[in-house]
């Protein structure tokens, strides 16, 4: 430490919670050169997206065998596109293993949740039962922006949804855990659901978007002109499937 260093300074960092939107390649098989030709073709449809993500392979749906994964290659293919390997999904020991000699982190594992255990009998007694109250959990926060989204500029709603009362304009992002409502154009893209959550929308005015995704499955343009295209919508999924509706006029 210098001398001029600010003496209240006890260490040199902290440790925080960060809340970061990451991107999840679900891998079913590996084979290279396929690998790196799909990949070529989903950056092909949104290539600003794709542009130095981090990104987590999950292998909770692999079918194939572990002794063909190398992850050194899906790196390296990875790299080649400007995409960061940061980490992966092991379904079992043996991919934890070939993920920690690629230096990969081990990440947490989806969504899934567990169905609770049968609760057990409880034994007649005598004793009155005392009634527990339990406090009703505070709801979420909702994010509300009043001004124009402008290019280059990120608003994120990590635990709620996100309401923004303006446009969205072009090379701007726009990310919530829940659902997302703009009222104005939305010409940049839009991701809902960020964490998994499957029943998120996206409503905006007039859809011209770069890109919208709920829960991960994502559409650009190409996908959308021919349904909603500048006109008042609500995007949602169905069956795993991204569906553009028009809002309905009260």
């Amino acid at each position: 430490m210098s001398d001029t260093a600010n003496p209240e300074v006890k260490q040199s960092f902290q440790l925080k919670s960060a809340n970061i939107s990451l991107t999840a390649l679900e891998l079913y098989y590996f084979d290279e050169q396929e690998f790196e030709a799909n990949l070529r073709d989903k950056i092909s449809q949104a290539p600003g997206f794709f542009k130095d993500i981090p990104l987590v392979i999950s292998l909770e749906k692999y079918e194939g065998l572990d002794s063909e994964i190398d992850f050194f290659k899906i790196i390296g293919t990875c790299r080649r596109h400007n995409i960061q390997v940061i980490g992966v999904r092991a379904a079992n020991e043996n991919q934890r293993r070939l993920a920690k000699g690629a230096s990969l982190a081990l990440m947490p594992g989806g969504s899934v949740r567990e169905r609770p255990a049968a609760p057990e009998p409880v034994a007649e007694t005598a004793e009155p039962v005392t009634e527990t109250r339990v406090a009703a959990p505070e709801p979420v926060a909702t994010k509300i922006v009043t001004q124009t989204v402008r290019s280059g500029q990120q608003v994120h709603a990590p635990e709620g949804d996100l309401i923004i009362l303006a446009p969205v304009q072009a090379g701007a992002e726009v990310l919530a855990a829940g659902n997302i409502h703009v009222y104005g154009a939305l010409r940049g893209r839009a991701l809902a659901g960020i964490h998994g959550a499957e029943s998120a929308r996206i409503f905006c005015q007039s859809l011209e978007a770069e890109l919208v995704s709920v829960a991960g499955q994502y559409k650009i343009p190409e996908d959308l002109q021919n349904n909603g295209w500048k006109s008042a919508v609500q995007i949602q999924l169905k069956d795993d499937v991204l569906v553009v509706s028009p809002l309905e006029k009260g």
